[in-house]
């Protein structure tokens, strides 16, 4: 039986992929082939019990029902190329490139190829991410329901209908996690400015970020309504809140933020 899945590029997000599939169940190791022309890399992937090669010639008898493209954006139409025959034999495409269009794709792989694109955030890398996807119309539902499986191994999956909002989600999810990276150093400044201890003051910025969004998550109310409960009339957290929310101040910072980073992904997307 030949490879069901097969994995072009095994760097951070590639080989974070393929361990959640195997660690899942999802996939068992003999259903996945990795291309990876790095030598450490691909002893990694070859590790966990896949089949491993350096370029395509050594999947060239393949014929995966799924190919996925874990590589940069800026190879991508180069190395998409050199898939083309999978195509020919009616495999699915994958691909995880921020940025990259389905268009691209179509440009190179043909017209009437179906293809996934996805957009995911670091926080992939330990099972937690946000994956939003967009497939082309060539995409057969079973097909969907198969890849938001395997993607769901990597966190939360959700699909849009309309690929120009992809702009939208890089500038939330996909940029988002540098901007809570941002607020725990930040808050980790401000504990250290009112007399905490370095170590101290990281721990506490971390835990309490980590702990308000699990209670977020899990609790089923609303944020608002969340934050309403920490906060007495006239208290501490009061305090903090008149400035944060003075005039929306956050708020407003918070939007100008997402919307720079729309505006960079639209031009990028060129």
């Amino acid at each position: 039986m030949g490879i069901k899945v097969l994995l072009v590029g095994c760097g951070n997000m590639g080989f974070a992929m393929l361990s959640g599939w195997l660690t899942s169940g999802r996939l068992a190791s003999a259903e996945i082939g990795v291309v990876e022309p790095n030598d450490a890399l691909r002893a990694r992937a070859a590790e966990k019990g896949v089949k491993a090669a350096s370029s395509v010639e050594g999947v060239a008898d393949e014929a995966p029902q799924l190919v996925v493209f874990a590589v940069k954006p800026q190879v991508i139409r180069g190395v998409a190329a050199q898939y083309r025959a999978f195509a020919a034999r009616g495999a699915t495409f994958l691909s995880v490139a921020a940025g990259t269009p389905i268009a691209i794709f179509e440009e190179v792989l043909g017209r009437d190829v179906a293809i996934v694109r996805c957009m995911p955030n670091t926080p992939a890398a330990i099972g937690k991410g946000m994956m939003v996807v967009f497939p082309n119309p060539r995409v057969h539902r079973e097909t969907s329901e198969f890849i938001n499986g395997l993607l769901s191994a990597s966190g939360e999956v959700a699909t849009i209908d309309d690929e120009a909002l992809m702009d939208a989600v890089t500038a939330v999810s996909g940029s988002g996690p540098a901007y809570l990276f941002h607020f725990i150093e930040c808050l980790t400044a401000a504990a250290e400015q009112v007399g905490l201890p370095s170590e101290t003051a990281k721990k506490l910025a971390l835990q309490t970020v980590y702990g308000a969004a699990c209670l977020a998550r899990d609790s089923g109310e609303e944020p608002g309504r969340l934050r309403e409960q920490v906060t007495s009339p006239n208290g501490t957290t009061a305090a903090a809140l008149s400035v944060l929310m003075g005039q929306d101040r956050l708020k407003t910072l918070v939007a100008e933020a997402v919307e720079a980073a729309r505006k960079r992904s639209v031009e990028l997307g060129r």
